[in-house]
């Protein structure tokens, strides 16, 4: 009995499904807008962070020890994020030990929290979502989720006001207002992010998972399932990011090589389509997006990031393989909008290569599962979590990503679906054994 017991314990244990649970935290992370935080807290205290770290905790307890396939012991996309978190983890004692100003030790301390926080949302999607059908739903979930997000900013564009920035939830404070902001003259709809790069980039991962969802969820009605994907396709052109347009570009060529040539040949003929119309519809509004590209060259947030590069490797100088810390370089000392050249300053070398990693793994692993999988649905579904990961990485060079928590919380969100589409596909092979 004493020894039947724990195995009981652990069989349950091991039976656990956290769809519910990270039904919750996409509800926290995309609904309530990034600028409201528990005001003890301040900017540890956004709620979606919290209950990542809840997350964290959950899998630590849940998971930890139990089961694993035979001949698997480590899971590619979990080892990948533990060199990344053990690469800024080092970063963090190395800036700690040596001189760190004050008001730079804070905000290493949130960025550390929200890297767990990040973490522990990858770790419980990947190892709580027991089955196909389960992964299903909550690949469901999050795109109904991008569509209503997709129409709250079809809104802010059609009336030409944000409306979040009126929410008011009892027990959150709320940071200085912002309004909506234009673009050659045309309104930039932000959803409920901080600022339109980070909502644009958000749909622009999101419309490869709602394209897989229009086709392949077919036990629902057709209005039904194309309906998110229909609202991310419309408000994408709108957002007057070059990010969201580069984006969605990135995870939509994923999404054509791996298509069926006559379902390719008719998304193309749409996406003409949609580009003939918006020509006779709105003449001016496609020039202006035009205009963002051949005009590069005399953007001033162009010359920003340009004139960053010299700073940065300044810095880089000083710390090159482990940078100066996570969160300690702070936004008076230059923004960057480069996530990436933000890493090499912060965790260094190593730390930055650590991150291409995880992206990387999760390609790799999505591409073999792809090869490897004979149902058509399972394999859709690798090229677009693919197609999803790649928009995401893709953009970070264009904004300081991870001071954005949305974006940064869905890109790990994905992950954490690529993982665990793997870990069932394992699962169909190798049956799990407790050890």
């Amino acid at each position: 009995m004493s020894r039947s017991l724990p195995l009981l314990i652990d069989r349950v244990i091991a039976r656990i499904d956290a769809v519910g649970w990270l039904t919750c935290y996409l509800i926290l992370l995309l609904f309530i807008p990034s600028r409201l935080v528990l005001g003890p807290l301040g900017s540890a205290g956004a709620p979606s962070m919290l209950f990542g770290l809840g997350s964290l905790l959950l899998w630590m307890i849940l998971f930890l020890g139990v089961d694993r396939p035979r001949s698997t012991r480590l899971h590619p996309i979990r080892a990948a994020l533990g060199v990344f978190v053990l690469s800024v983890g080092v970063s963090f004692v190395l800036a700690v030990s040596g001189p760190l100003s004050p008001d730079e030790l804070s905000p290493a301390d949130v960025a550390l929290l929200a890297l767990a926080s990040w973490s522990g949302t990858l770790l419980l999607t990947q190892d709580g979502v027991h089955d196909r059908g389960r992964l299903d739903t909550l690949i469901w979930r999050l795109t109904v989720c991008g569509g209503l997000i997709a129409v709250l900013g079809l809104i802010q564009v059609a009336t030409r006001q944000l409306w979040v920035d009126r929410l008011s939830i009892p027990g959150l404070f709320s940071a200085p207002a912002y309004g909506l902001t234009t673009r050659g003259g045309y309104p930039r709809p932000a959803g409920t992010a901080i600022h339109p790069i980070e909502y644009g980039v958000l749909l622009a991962m999101l419309l490869p998972i709602a394209l897989h969802v229009g086709f392949f969820h077919t036990h629902r009605r057709t209005t039904v399932r194309w309906a998110p994907a229909l609202a991310l396709a419309a408000i994408i052109p709108l957002t007057s990011s070059r990010s969201a347009y580069l984006g969605a570009a990135i995870g939509l060529t994923f999404c054509l090589i791996s298509w069926p040539r006559v379902r390719r040949l008719r998304m193309i003929g749409v996406g003409v389509a949609g580009i003939l119309a918006m020509m006779v519809i709105a003449p001016n509004f496609l020039n202006s997006l035009i205009g963002l590209f051949t005009g590069a060259a005399e953007d001033p947030s162009i010359a920003s990031r340009t004139d960053s590069f010299s700073l940065a490797f300044e810095f880089i100088g000083r710390d090159p393989w482990f940078g100066r810390g996570l969160g300690t370089f702070l936004p008076k000392y230059r923004i960057f909008d480069n996530q990436y050249l933000l890493l090499l300053v912060t965790v260094g070398i190593v730390g930055t290569v650590a991150f291409l990693l995880v992206g990387l793994t999760a390609v790799s692993v999505l591409l073999s599962l792809r090869s490897g999988l004979q149902d058509p649905a399972s394999r859709d579904l690798a090229m677009a979590l693919i197609g999803s990961v790649c928009a995401g990485f893709s953009c970070l060079f264009m904004f300081d990503a991870f001071a954005f928590p949305m974006t940064m919380g869905t890109l790990f969100f994905v992950l954490g679906l690529a993982g665990a589409l793997h870990r069932q596909a394992l699962m169909v092979v190798e049956p799990y054994v407790l050890r």
